[in-house]
């Protein structure tokens, strides 16, 4: 798909020669290209077409936040020891 669109750059910018409308639709190509083909933290979109990237990111963060709120929490701490236990042995 990038290959796709760099051609059309390329061809878009080649034509601006002839007519500088296509040039201003290259730098649009371009700036959209940049702009928006880009995912928050910056690097080019997941080239393996897994859309659940950024969920797996959410759901390791929400599990060490859960840990380290069972490891810290005063209350529910001998309950979260016995869980931690049984997790542990289920993985393995």
């Amino acid at each position: 798909m990038f290959v796709l669109l760099l051609i059309l750059i390329v061809v878009l910018f080649g034509l601006g020669f002839l007519h500088p409308l296509w040039w201003v639709a290259a730098a649009v190509m371009v700036f959209g290209a940049t702009r928006y083909g880009r995912d928050r933290r910056g690097g080019w979109i997941r080239g393996d077409g897994s859309d659940f990237g950024e969920y797996r990111d959410y759901e390791k963060r929400r599990d060490s936040q859960d840990r380290w709120d069972r490891r810290y929490s005063r209350q529910y701490r001998a309950r979260w020891r016995r869980e931690d236990r049984r997790d542990r042995e289920h993985r393995g």
